[in-house]
């Protein structure tokens, strides 16, 4: 396929921190990929939490579908777009490289814990993750990715820890959060498929669990529309024993209608701006998005998911649990240090040698672990088992 002009080419990327002579069979960016899919961290993505824990049914996604559900879209919608789809598929599967055990609750703990210490960013951490903790290499810390890679993974940061990396590596990925500059159209692409796929995918996963129904559905007004339309070509949708199939297809067309509008919208505004070069993006405002209508309607989606699956009482339970075993482990291996296994956290073993806190060391074990490591440490070392005195989430409820 035939980049275009404003699109990152790997023959032309800004480079690795460490040199390294290119692959004789791979671009610099698949190269990318393979070192990211083949990490310790990648692999750990499957006992982490998207919503619901993993204990909690075979069939719920995880921080690794999800992943490759991003990284799905993200290539099909590149493609389109003319962009590079190698770079996309390498920044979806590290972007979620450093989230916590227990989701978004295990990473707000940890935050709070570490909030005299830097605080805790969970993109911040994905960047630390392949820069420094995985260690795979004889000649340099990490996986050494690409910078294009890297700024895409660092999709959030603060100021403050964006000036702190920006003195260690001048120029480097934290610059635009610094000069207010944006990432490449790769990136930019990343940030957008990652909310499509998990709209749509907490949509499938909250249904299954019960927790939410297609009747409460019905008046959200992309689900509604998609619905409609999908009962009107198969009318042998509405019997009861088809509710599962009927789900599936108004999800599936809630999909195409969201990447058909952002493929639409994005292609229209980058032919007004005409960028020249991947330089001339990053000085120009975002380029890829949705309508203002699907905008809004994406809107609507999230404060329906917000209210009525992430705040249900039954992940808010989950939650607490979850909050409490992140913040005793922190406390506990602060205290005891020497029950950090060194054999478990890739990169630990050098930690103490390096110029991180202990702080900052427990908080990289945490992070690293997955959710059923985290019970199981929690349990040896407080003999209380939070987790396993909570109901599993069957496959009885909803569809």
């Amino acid at each position: 396929m035939t980049l275009a002009p404003y699109a990152c080419d790997a023959a032309q990327t800004r480079g690795r921190r460490f040199d390294e002579p290119p692959a004789p069979t791979r671009t610099a960016f698949q190269r990318d990929r393979d070192r990211i899919v083949h990490s310790t961290a990648f692999r750990r993505l499957v006992y982490k939490t998207q919503v619901f824990l993993n204990h909690e049914g075979d069939l719920f996604r995880t921080r690794l579908t999800h992943s490759l559900e991003v990284a799905q879209l993200g290539r099909s919608i590149a493609r389109s777009l003319h962009l590079n789809e190698d770079l996309v598929e390498a920044i979806a599967l590290a972007h979620d490289l450093g989230h916590t055990p227990f989701g978004h609750a295990g990473q707000d703990v940890l935050n709070e814990c570490m909030q005299s210490h830097g605080g805790f960013e969970h993109n911040l951490q994905s960047l630390r993750v392949v820069d420094q903790l995985e260690a795979r290499y004889p000649q340099f810390d990490g996986i050494n990715l690409c910078f294009e890679t890297r700024e895409g993974i660092l999709k959030h940061c603060s100021v403050a820890n964006a000036q702190a990396l920006e003195a260690r590596e001048p120029h480097g990925v934290a610059r635009r959060f610094i000069d207010n500059t944006r990432p490449s159209l790769e990136a930019q692409l990343c940030n957008l498929t990652d909310e499509i796929a998990y709209n749509s995918h907490d949509i499938d996963d909250g249904v299954r669990s019960g927790l939410i129904d297609m009747a409460q559905l019905v008046h959200v007004p992309l689900f509604a529309q998609h619905h409609g339309l999908a009962l009107q070509e198969y009318p042998g949708l509405a019997a009861a024993h088809n509710q599962r199939r009927l789900l599936y297809e108004t999800i599936r067309r809630m999909l195409s209608a969201q990447v058909y509008d952002l493929i639409a919208h994005s292609s229209a505004t980058i032919e007004r701006a005409a960028p020249s070069s991947v330089d001339a993006v990053r000085g120009l405002p975002s380029l890829l998005g949705f309508s203002s209508d699907m905008r809004e309607q994406s809107r609507d989606l999230k404060r329906f998911l917000f209210a009525n699956l992430y705040r249900h009482p039954q992940v808010h339970q989950t939650r607490i649990m979850a909050t409490r075993i992140v913040r005793e482990l922190f406390a506990a291996y602060l205290a005891q240090p020497h029950e950090i296994s060194a054999g478990f956290g890739v990169g630990l073993d050098g930690a103490a040698e390096s110029n991180d806190t202990p702080e900052r060391m427990v908080a990289d074990y945490i992070a690293g672990m997955t959710d059923r490591f985290a019970v199981h440490e929690h349990e040896r070392l407080t003999g209380e088992r939070l987790l396993g005195s909570i109901t599993g989430l069957g496959e009885t409820g909803g569809l």
